[in-house]
């Protein structure tokens, strides 16, 4: 994500924090119990695109990591940053 970036609806994008804490909170209200029908789907959907969120977030530092890391000597595998 970039600054630039707009969530849906125009508002500010969310932190890679932001959206991981939001989607700690969708799980424990859906682990938790006791919606209808409508407010699962309603939740679950918000969680799918809050973890699309985070997704891209850790992506773009991948990203940004591998520009900044040097190359590998000649004959050395290549090693994800994680």
């Amino acid at each position: 994500m970039t600054t630039g970036d707009q969530a849906p609806g125009g508002q500010p994008p969310l932190s890679y924090e932001q959206a991981r804490d939001q989607l700690t909170e969708v799980v424990r209200k859906l682990e938790g119990g006791g919606l209808t029908l409508e407010e699962s789907l309603e939740l679950w959907e918000r969680g799918e695109r809050l973890a699309a969120i985070c997704s891209d977030w850790l992506e773009g530092a991948r990203a940004r990591l591998a520009a900044a890391s040097p190359d590998p000597p000649a004959g050395t595998p290549a090693q994800a940053p994680f």
